[in-house]
């Protein structure tokens, strides 16, 4: 960067840092750029250039497995085969008791299961996750059923349970179609934290009356509160379930836990223990099946244990669902919750293994698999699912290869619906409800996870307390609601208050030690905040620009929440640190502004030894502002006119980053980016003079480092051209570009005024 006032080949470096002496016989002058403005025409132009293949494009991304299908081999199908068919030997025993959880009978959870696993893959972008009931998604389907069936008691619980997930599955498939796929990302960590944990201790507190016995004398769908209350109130009601419930909660950990000692101390045998490990449910509930048979199997009319009872074989509820205007309007108000729920618990799953594995996740395109599985569940007798966390893991450590596994699942969860049926009546209600416990405990946030929300957000720390707290004392549902609220609220208000800064210039010496260990230095400037609030050295002393210059920098989108925000503080600290323009704006006491903070006197405030500068310009550094809207535009103009008539001249406003055109053309259109004198300060580069624009950028950097290393010997013929277009002499490339501005433009102001005193002295003598 040089200050160039006449470019004819040698160019005056600048005090304030150091630079090259060039000299190129080329002139910048028959180097001018000037940049193109964005149309709204050439926009759309962009957008709709070539739209058959991106139609067609658009089309085939809904079914992703064409892509991969055609190159199936042996190797994928050996993985595909091992995780499916585990995964189908834990998805019978979890289904079916998270089917208890949404008031529904065991088979529906089957149903579930096998739509899930079948359909998902023809749409699925990621291979681990696995489809069908979860806890959290049962529990609140539970409520619901409950809701709906008290204000139309003639309506089966199933059948309500299909429509909600008809409905449920058309939005969440036409937000996938639309491509909406990022309001997802509006949910944040601790949102999805706190409604994981607060659900899972809702579920679990839940189901501890059922592991002990005593669930039949209250209610255990209220408030957790309410349920740890009653619980303990009828404790003495416990019976031989709460044996056959703990005893089964206690393998589930205890296997868990040999099996991953056992890995860590033997990883040549970590493969056999993983599948131990994973199958644990499995054979859990198998072992309880047999003793609960052996109890009871003399007592099959008055069993002394609960009992899972008959479970029909076959899809006995194939049908097409009944949704008519009656149920449609009382299910409207929970679909939001559903829709949240069936949302952040899969695509969040989804991107996490899709991060774990190295692989991308659309969430568009999940969002339509995830639909397209509700909205054809249901024909089978399936009610809402989703991704599961448990099984996806289980799935991934198996070594799955693509998401065709879900295909084998589904063949083992048919021969459970068509041939295991009988033998399920015999299955413990305790040790299910041991399952429902043992999966849901995962789900809970450790403390070493939450200190660290603590340590970085105490406010997001907070909020998981509250949406936790909420669901314990109210429902899942109210937690969901407030986490996303809360959350939300505080997003509006970064925005609304974010903070700008007013910096200063600090010279660095930049220490390079090279290959062989050679010190080399380099001067450059940097900018800081002048209040050092980034955590800058205290030692470090940033210089002020000074003489009326002030530089601004801007860290948020400048729109309508914030753009006041920004300005009110800029113009204080303006105000407070240069003197107005006139010193006596008012004449008189009836001329004063209402409103004005100031005596009955006016020439009584005046200084006379106020030595402060006066306003001559104000740098904004927009480097991360991304976009500027109608509102912040107007905003800068009203300040604009506001510091002109406080300085009693024209203030220059310089702009620093502007990285989108958009930004440019608004700043423009309001009449900024001109100036008088044109631009004296250039930020040049040099580049080839013969350099084809046809050419890739690799092929370009070649030409530019080969000029570069042979010092114009290639035969190269390089010039220096401006970056910026060189009408707007106020748009600039970094901050040390725009502070010699500001600086060459004073001097210019400075001796106008001082010929226009002279002038004045003259005319008035003669």
């Amino acid at each position: 960067m040089t200050k160039a006032p006449e470019i004819e080949g040698t160019y005056l470096p600048s005090p304030s840092y150091q630079s090259t002496m060039l000299n190129i016989p080329n002139p910048l002058a028959q180097q001018e750029y000037r940049e193109s403005r964005p149309t709204v025409e050439n926009w759309l132009r962009t957008k709709i250039r070539n739209p058959k293949p991106k139609i067609k494009n658009y089309f085939i991304s809904f079914f992703p497995f064409l892509t991969w299908i055609y190159r199936y081999n042996l190797t994928w199908f050996w993985g595909d085969l091992i995780a499916g068919l585990t995964v189908g030997a834990i998805v019978i025993p979890q289904s079916m008791a998270y089917a208890g959880l949404a008031k529904l009978a065991p088979q529906f959870g089957l149903y579930s299961s096998f739509v899930g696993v079948m359909i998902y893959w023809f749409f699925a972008t990621s291979k681990d996750v696995s489809i069908g009931p979860v806890a959290v998604l049962s529990a609140l389907t539970g409520t619901v059923l409950d809701d709906i069936h008290k204000m139309y008691p003639e309506l089966e619980l199933h059948v309500i349970a299909s429509a909600l997930a008809v409905l449920s599955g058309c939005v969440v498939c036409l937000l996938g179609i639309l491509r909406l796929g990022f309001i997802v990302d509006f949910i944040p960590l601790p949102s999805l934290a706190a409604f994981m944990t607060g659900s899972a201790l809702n579920i679990a507190m839940g189901q501890i009356p059922t592991l002990m016995g005593n669930n039949k004398l209250f209610d255990t769908r209220q408030s957790t509160y309410l349920v740890f209350i009653n619980f303990w109130k009828y404790i003495k009601y416990c019976n031989l379930n709460a044996a056959l419930g703990l005893t089964a909660l206690f393998l589930l950990y205890f296997v868990r836990f040999v099996c991953t000692r056992a890995a860590q101390r033997y990883p040549t045998r970590a493969k056999m223990f993983f599948f131990i490990n994973t199958l644990r449910t499995a054979f859990v509930i198998l072992l309880y099946l047999l003793i609960s048979f052996l109890i009871n199997r003399e007592h099959k009319s008055k069993p002394r244990t609960s009992l899972l009872g008959a479970v029909p074989r076959g899809f006995q509820n194939m049908g097409v669902p009944h949704i008519d205007k009656k149920l449609a309007s009382a299910l409207l108000e929970y679909l939001p919750s559903t829709v949240i729920v069936l949302l952040i618990e899969h695509i969040a799953i989804a991107k996490s293994f899709g991060r774990i594995n190295n692989y991308i996740v659309d969430p568009n395109q999940e969002m339509i698999a995830i639909g397209v599985t509700n909205m054809f569940g249901p024909f089978f007798g399936a009610y809402p699912a989703t991704g599961s966390f448990s099984r996806t893991a289980i799935k991934s450590k198996a070594g799955v290869r693509t998401p065709l596994a879900g295909l084998f699942s589904g063949m083992v969860i048919i021969l459970a619906i068509y041939a295991l049926t009988p033998v399920f009546y015999w299955v413990s209600q305790a040790s299910l409800a041991a399952v429902i416990i043992h999966a849901v405990g995962d789900l809970i946030i450790e403390p070493s996870t939450l200190k660290q929300f603590w340590q970085v957000s105490p406010i997001e720390f907070l909020i998981f307390w509250a949406a936790v707290i909420v669901t314990i004392f109210s429902n899942i549902e109210d937690g969901i609601y407030v986490s996303i609220a809360s959350s939300g609220a505080l997003l509006l208000y970064r925005i609304a208050k974010a903070r700008g800064q007013f910096v200063g210039r600090v010279q660095i010496h930049q220490i390079i030690l090279t290959a062989d260990n050679q010190i080399r230095s380099a001067i450059r400037n940097i900018y800081v905040p002048l209040d050092r609030s980034d955590g800058t050295n205290p030692r470090v002393i940033p210089i002020s620009p000074g003489n009326g210059i002030f530089i601004y920098r801007i860290h948020e989108g400048f729109l309508y929440p914030n753009a006041a925000h920004y300005t009110e503080k800029m113009v204080n600290q303006i105000f407070s640190e240069t003197r107005a323009g006139n010193a006596s704006p008012y004449t008189n006491l009836g001329q004063q502004p209402w409103n004005l903070q100031t005596s009955r006197h006016p020439e009584k405030d005046n200084h006379l030894d106020d030595n402060r500068p006066r306003l001559h310009a104000l740098i904004l550094d927009f480097t991360g502002v991304p976009h500027l809207d109608i509102t912040g535009l107007q905003n800068l103009v009203d300040v604009r006119r506001q510091l002109d008539v406080y300085a009693d001249w024209k203030v220059s406003w310089h702009f620093v980053g502007l990285s989108n055109v958009w930004i440019k053309r608004a700043l423009i259109s309001a009449g900024f980016g001109s100036s008088d004198q044109g631009r004296t300060v250039f930020s040049v580069t040099q580049a080839p003079n013969d350099v084809d624009h046809e050419n890739t950028r690799e092929e370009n950097t070649m030409i530019l480092e080969n000029m570069q290393s042979n010092n114009n010997a290639s035969g190269t013929n390089p010039v220096l051209i401006p970056i910026l277009d060189i009408d707007r002499p106020l748009f600039h490339a970094d901050l040390d570009e725009a502070y010699e501005a500001a600086v060459a433009s004073l001097s210019v102001r400075q001796t106008s005024a001082d010929l226009t005193t002279s002038t004045t002295t003259s005319t008035t003598a003669s």
